[in-house]
C-alpha cells in the first residue's frame, strides 16, 4: 500500500486541498485548522450549519499567515497573520477555551460571503488541546480545531466500495444510479490505496514512509458528508448507505483517526507514494 493522496485544510470547514507532502507535527499536518470560525458570542460555526463554507477557500503561508480566497483572484483574496500578542476570546470548542481574533478584515471577508456576522480565530498553541480520553487520547496526546484526532485517514479501496454498495441500492429501490461520492466528502487528512476495503479499520500502528502512526479508532460521521463539496447541495448519501451497511453503536463509519508517534527517527514529514507499513 502506498499513501495517494496527502489534503490540507487550513480553516475548519474550508475547503481544503491537494499538497504532495506536508509536516507531520504532534498536533497533526502543518498548516491543518489551526483556523477557524466562530460566530459574535464564540461558538463555533461550521458547515454542519453553513454549507458555504465549504465553498470558501485559505491557502496557509509562512510564520502561521493565511491567505483567504484564491491567490488567482487578487481583487478578492485577503491576507492575514496569525494574531500573536492580542487579546483572547472566548470560544466553545471543545478543551480549547479561548483562541486569538483575526480582526476585523477577516471577520468582514468571511461575513460578507456567509451572509451573517461571523470571526475568524486562530489556535496559538495546539499543545494545549488534548485529544478526548473516549477517543483514544493518551497523555501528551493533542490537536488542533479539529474535531476529535490530530489526523484521519481514508482508504480509496473503501470507498469503491461504498460507492458500489450505494449503486446497489439505489438499484434495489428503483432508483437512477448515484453519481460516484468524492474522497473530499470525508475530509481525509491522508488517503492510502489497497485491496481490501475497510482492513484500515483493523490496524492498530501503522508507518507511512519514516512516520509512526497509532490508529486510535474508526471515525464516525456526521451530516456534513452529506454536502457536495462541488455543489454545496445538502443529499441523503453516503449517511444512507453507511446507516445500511456500517452501522454500529448507533453510529455510522468511515475512516480511522491517526495520532503521530513522533521520536528522533522518524523523518517528520509524509508525500505522495510513501510506502505504508502495517505493524498491527
Amino acid at each position: 500500500m502506498q499513501l495517494t493522496r496527502v489534503r490540507i485544510h487550513p480553516v475548519k470547514s474550508f475547503a481544503g486541498f491537494d499538497v504532495p507532502s506536508a509536516t507531520v507535527l504532534p498536533w497533526g499536518l502543518a498548516g491543518d485548522r489551526r483556523w477557524a470560525v466562530v460566530d459574535p458570542e464564540g461558538a463555533p460555526v461550521t458547515a454542519r450549519e453553513e454549507n458555504a463554507l465549504l465553498g470558501l477557500a485559505a491557502t496557509p503561508l509562512a510564520d502561521d499567515a493565511l491567505r483567504l480566497g484564491e491567490e488567482r483572484d487578487a481583487a478578492g483574496s485577503l491576507l492575514v497573520a496569525a494574531p500573536r500578542g492580542t487579546e483572547p476570546v472566548a470560544v466553545g470548542h471543545s478543551r480549547q477555551g479561548t483562541a486569538l481574533p483575526a480582526g476585523g478584515e477577516a471577520d468582514a471577508w468571511i461575513s460578507a460571503r456567509i451572509g451573517r456576522p461571523l470571526r475568524l480565530v486562530w489556535q496559538p498553541d495546539p499543545t494545549a488541546r488534548t485529544v478526548k480520553p473516549d477517543y483514544g487520547g493518551r497523555p501528551g496526546d493533542s490537536l488542533t480545531l479539529a474535531d476529535a484526532s490530530p489526523l484521519l485517514l481514508a482508504s480509496e479501496a473503501s470507498l469503491t466500495l461504498l460507492n458500489e454498495l450505494a449503486a446497489g441500492d439505489a438499484a434495489e429501490r428503483g432508483d437512477a444510479e448515484p453519481a460516484p461520492l468524492v474522497m473530499e466528502r470525508f475530509r481525509p487528512n491522508l488517503v492510502v490505496d489497497g485491496e481490501t476495503p475497510f482492513a484500515e479499520e483493523a490496524w492498530t500502528r501503522v508507518r507511512i514512509g519514516d512516520v509512526e502512526f497509532r490508529v486510535e479508532g474508526c471515525c464516525d460521521r456526521c451530516v456534513m458528508t452529506t454536502i457536495d463539496p462541488g455543489t454545496l447541495v445538502r443529499g441523503k448519501e453516503p449517511i444512507r448507505t453507511l446507516a445500511r451497511h456500517r452501522r454500529r453503536e448507533g453510529k455510522t463509519w468511515f475512516g480511522v483517526r491517526l495520532v503521530p508517534v513522533l521520536d528522533a527517527s522518524s523523518g517528520d514529514s509524509v508525500a505522495v507514494g510513501d510506502a505504508l507499513h502495517v505493524h498491527g
